[in-house]
């Protein structure tokens, strides 16, 4: 824990100071101690490189242990938010805003996003627990798959239709934490960190319901109302996630399954490593983001996908090898 902190504060300065521009940890630390308002590299600290850091932070940890948490939910290794429609309802709905409603602000395309990812989500787990037998690991995997081919099927549609407002939304479907400002997350700060409180009160709740459904109920749990809880868990921290940073894929995927190698699967223990790992993650992205295609940036959801595919890819070929 203790080199998992440390990794991520390192992480955190490297942000700031690298980039475009770089700044000595000298400036850095003046920035805040001896702040003057007239010099430029100050004022890129504090209004540009820390908002930048503190969204990539939230983002990361957001990520991470909504991936974690899906997996427990769905009992599935490879479960990760786009399972559950989220990132492609928030898409849908953003390129809905901007292509039939002239919707060009990022602040509106945030609330938009928020809006679509729990439409979807609220949608999944609808057709999850339809039938007698109820909500099932299979069933809200499949309903996951379907409502996701439907809205990416829909956005792709309104991209052909309206090519001009492409260029417009890309950045943002490709994922970034670019140009985000600390007044796009504040709005959602409060529901973000409820949600991830809430994850962490449901640590021991969720090791006895891991156990399987029978095992839990036979312990006094309330199965149901666990997995809504947890569900809503994964819907509020994916969901504002996708909301501000748009289409960052793979960081549930990865993280999750990078600290139970290093801490096994008990989720009080679990949650707290994903916030520190999934944070350091993202902010390890994004640096690499600004050198890669000089003076442009690269979209952090490219190179998150670049990590994550081959793990992605991997954990399939065990799967399959052990069935």
């Amino acid at each position: 824990m203790i080199f998992a902190a440390l990794m991520f504060m390192i992480l955190f300065v490297s942000s700031i100071s690298f980039g475009q521009t770089k700044m000595p940890l000298g400036t850095v630390v003046e920035a805040f101690t001896q702040y003057d308002a007239s010099s430029s590299d100050h004022i890129i600290v504090r209004t540009t490189r820390v908002e930048r850091a503190v969204i990539a932070t939230v983002i990361g940890a957001s990520l991470a242990i909504a991936g974690a948490f899906m997996q427990a939910l769905t009992r599935n290794p490879l479960a990760s938010p786009s399972v559950f429609g989220i990132n492609a309802g928030a898409m849908f709905f953003i390129v809905m805003a901007a292509s039939f409603l002239s919707v060009s602000s990022l602040s509106y395309f945030m609330w938009l996003a928020f809006l679509g990812a729990a439409i979807a989500s609220a949608l999944v787990y609808m057709l999850g627990t339809l039938g007698s037998d109820g909500l099932s690991p299979v069933k809200i995997v499949l309903a996951g798959s379907a409502v996701s081919a439907l809205f990416t099927s829909f956005t792709s549609g309104m991209l052909v239709l309206s090519e001009s407002n492409l260029e417009g939304v890309l950045f943002w479907l490709a994922g970034s934490v670019s140009g985000r400002t600390l007044d796009m997350l504040v709005p959602l700060l409060p529901f973000i960190a409820g949600a991830g409180l809430l994850a962490f009160f449901l640590g021991t709740t969720v090791n006895i319901l891991t156990s399987g459904d029978d095992i839990a109920t036979g312990l006094g749990q309330r199965t149901l109302l666990i997995k809504l809880l947890m569900a809503v868990v994964v819907v509020v921290l994916a969901g504002g996630s996708v909301a501000i940073g748009g289409s960052i894929g793979f960081i549930g995927l990865i993280v999750p399954h990078m600290v139970r190698a290093l801490v096994g699967a008990d989720y009080r223990w679990i949650t707290p490593y994903c916030v520190l790992l999934g944070a350091s993650l993202l902010l390890f992205a994004d640096i690499i983001s600004r050198f890669v295609i000089m003076p442009e940036e690269m979209p952090v959801g490219v190179l998150t996908a670049l990590f994550g595919a081959p793990f992605f890819i991997y954990l399939a070929r065990r799967g399959f090898r052990k069935s």
